[in-house]
């Protein structure tokens, strides 16, 4: 009987045991902020020196015209909605008065803002839904307010935060600027960054943090131009830019408005 012949294979080597997924999973983690937890906290304090009792800047009497205030903010400065909500919101501050004015005379009154024909529109269907669907209340749930007519995801956490003291994080274009710029919670998008920051900011600071950032945003650390020597941070911030390692001195809001006040004269 013949021998079956042989066949010359070379050895096989042992595979390299696979990595845990666990591992895998750890290793391809991004890291939410370059901050250690001392550093945020710290951060989170001055901020609060700073402004105890942060607010924002748009001008409403109740949940209703906070609403409408805040839809009518997409693409528009708060200035130039405040300047066109206030003669408004005397005469329609609930949404039966606003929607008896109708569409078109709610655009006369804001045909100074951006996009003012289509936030008319929107503002009116809002009105509707929420006699329709809410018995003229504005809901306290996000879910129920992403459903009204013009509300976004932002629109929700500002009038959740505001109205309701709700601990949200409405990323607008200063805090997504600013978390990216200073790498407290780098995101490519609003979403991204919002979960982080709610994930890395501590729970006693989250009621204004919302408000901490934005006005830091606007006043501070700015678009074009950061103003770094004004910055109560600039010792820990982590901006590839930033123009200063020395902190402006820590003072509550009323000292720095006096000063911008006598600047101003």
């Amino acid at each position: 009987m013949q021998k079956p012949k042989s066949q010359n294979r070379e050895p096989v080597s042992p595979s390299k045991p696979a990595r845990p997924k666990t591992a895998r999973k750890k290793a391809s983690k991004k890291r939410l902020t370059a901050y250690n937890g001392e550093e945020i906290n710290e951060i989170f304090r001055r901020f609060r020196v700073q402004r105890p009792e942060p607010k924002g800047e748009l001008e409403y009497v109740n949940p209703f015209t906070l609403l409408v205030a805040v839809v009518l903010s997409a693409q528009a400065t708060d200035v130039g909605v405040n300047k066109a909500t206030r003669p408004l919101f005397k005469i329609a501050d609930t949404p039966e008065k606003m929607l008896a004015l109708g569409e078109e005379r709610v655009g006369e009154y804001i045909r100074t803002i951006g996009l003012w024909r289509n936030k008319a529109k929107n503002v009116i269907a809002l009105c509707a839904t929420l006699i329709r669907d809410h018995d003229g209340a504005v809901p306290a749930d996000r879910d129920a307010l992403i459903k009204l007519p013009g509300v976004g995801r932002k629109t929700a956490n500002v009038v959740l935060n505001v109205a309701f003291g709700r601990p949200t994080m409405a990323v607008d274009t200063h805090i997504f600027r600013i978390s990216n710029r200073i790498l407290l919670a780098p995101g490519k998008t609003p979403d991204e960054v919002e979960r982080a920051l709610l994930d890395v900011i501590p729970d006693e600071f989250l009621r204004h943090a919302h408000h901490w950032l934005i006005l830091h945003g606007r006043y501070v650390c700015k678009a074009r131009k950061p103003d770094c020597p004004a910055c109560v941070i600039a010792d820990l911030c982590k901006a590839p830019e930033k123009t200063t390692d020395v902190p402006a001195p820590l003072e509550p809001l009323e000292a720095i408005e006096e000063k911008r006040e006598a600047e101003d004269v």
